[in-house]
């Protein structure tokens, strides 16, 4: 890529972004040429903002499932821990039924499927593979609502709720209710964080926002950096 062609593709890009800043971007009739080499240049400041950001374009939306998301939190859905909470409180009252996913009964994984379900979260069936999803929390000093306490033996599971009390479908017998957590850190075989807590969600919200105006700026101009040295490279 010669300096000239390189210089050319930073003209047309920044005229690109000073459209879509000002809101006056139309569909302007243009010839089939001009539209490949914009699509061109729009795929070449993607790859290289990309790279000045350290991160990677998307290539595909965020996955609202957790099966494809072991060790992350799954974010695609929008639901935060509270939220979590909030749905599983609905099912307060329903009977424990073993191998139950519905208002006429349910069982302990059963209901944290379900609640996830409705989330719009793709959760295991069992307690075994729900214990092996998003990430894990250290301790029950760092749990926050919405995450799942799995004890030994993984035979159980309860949703925390927060203030020292867990939500559960107990045993047969029982009914879905919010008792206090009487599990210690030694019963407990792992803390799982399906999504992301109420407040992860508002200070990542609140970073994004306050770096929205700074930090574009500065990786459009790191982009363009980025292919005035590859350009300067190949001449």
């Amino acid at each position: 890529m010669s300096l000239d062609t390189v210089l050319s593709r930073i003209s047309e890009i920044r005229s690109q972004i000073d459209t879509l800043q000002s809101g006056t971007a139309t569909a302007a009739a243009a010839t089939s040429t001009s539209s490949a080499d914009s699509a061109a240049s729009s795929t070449a400041f993607a790859s290289a903002l990309a790279d000045a950001s350290g991160t990677a374009a998307p290539t595909t939306a965020p996955a609202t499932s957790v099966d494809a998301g072991k060790g992350t939190v799954a974010t695609g859905s929008g639901a935060t821990g509270d939220d979590v909470v909030t749905d599983a409180k609905k099912y307060l009252g329903v009977p424990y039924v073993f191998g139950g996913t519905t208002t006429s009964g349910m069982d302990c994984s059963g209901l944290v499927q379900t609640v996830f379900k409705d989330l719009g979260v793709t959760m295991p069936r069992v307690v075994p593979d729900q214990a092996k999803m998003g990430v894990a929390v250290p301790s029950l000093a760092q749990a926050q609502p919405g995450d799942l306490i799995i004890p030994k033996g993984e035979g159980h599971v309860v949703i925390y709720v927060g203030d020292g009390k867990v939500l559960h479908a107990p045993r047969p017998g029982k009914d879905v209710r919010i008792v206090d957590n009487w599990y210690k850190d030694s019963d407990i075989a792992t803390i799982r964080r399906i999504v992301p807590s109420a407040q992860d969600a508002a200070a990542t919200k609140a970073a994004s926002a306050a770096g929205a105006g700074s930090s574009g700026t500065d990786l459009q101009t790191a982009a363009l950096m980025s292919l005035l040295q590859s350009g300067s490279a190949a001449a």
